[in-house]
């Protein structure tokens, strides 16, 4: 078990983005020649290349996801607050092809509040959600928002990707190739691997919630529950 306790706080979730303000945000920092971190890498002409194509990504998605029934059951079931904390960056390819579709997934439910953190500007956070040892986005955290008290994990992208993403690294493809690959991969998928695993992981922590025995009022603190 893992405790976050001194790094995911009461203040720290309230100064996290909304979905709007997050989209907000990357395309005003674009429209400014700039991506949402302040790193020179990832702010070249080829990095900012591509927060262009996920920009239209993200807004393709918010108009065309369709969540499915089974996943709005498992959704409409959460019983009670949770917030959905997720690392994200203007950026990253895999960001814009999941974050909108985390978000339609949250408006399922009443008890699910979403809020964005920029990786580059919480690496306390980061570095304790590491995938593989690399500062992989995103990277969904699901918290009862009663205590902060951490129910399970999500990402960075679905594992059949993962897989392909691991081997191809291990070709030592080159970067732009990789990223062609990624997102063909993406629209032939048309977000069903990622409803899939999700409704998996929401059964999955909706049972082991309804099996918890309430502790006693007391500070904010973050637990490793239940992971994938």
């Amino acid at each position: 078990m893992t405790t976050h306790s001194a790094i995911i706080t009461p203040d720290l979730i309230a100064s996290a983005l909304t979905y709007d303000q997050y989209i907000s945000l990357s395309k005003d920092l674009f429209a400014q020649g700039r991506t949402t971190s302040e790193a020179p890498s990832y702010n070249t002409p080829e990095i900012l290349g591509y927060t262009k194509l996920n920009l239209h990504r993200m807004s393709r998605l918010d108009k065309l996801t369709v969540v499915s029934n089974d996943l709005k059951a498992a959704m409409a079931k959460v019983s009670e607050p949770w917030v959905w904390l997720v690392l994200t960056e203007s950026w990253c390819g895999d960001a814009a092809q999941a974050v909108p579709v985390l978000h339609q997934m949250a408006e399922q439910s009443s008890h699910v509040q979403i809020r964005f953190l920029l990786r580059d500007k919480n690496p306390d956070v980061m570095n304790a959600y590491l995938t593989n040892g690399g500062k992989s986005i995103p990277k969904l955290i699901c918290l009862r928002a009663s205590d902060l008290t951490e129910i399970g994990t999500w990402g960075p992208r679905p594992a059949g990707l993962q897989a392909l993403m691991n081997n191809w690294r291990t070709e030592q493809l080159p970067l732009s190739e990789a990223v062609e690959r990624a997102q063909r991969w993406y629209n032939e998928d048309r977000t069903q691997s990622i409803q899939q695993e999700l409704l998996a992981l929401v059964t999955n922590w909706n049972r082991t919630e309804s099996q918890r025995t309430p502790s006693p009022a007391g500070p904010y603190r973050v637990h490793r529950l239940a992971d994938h």
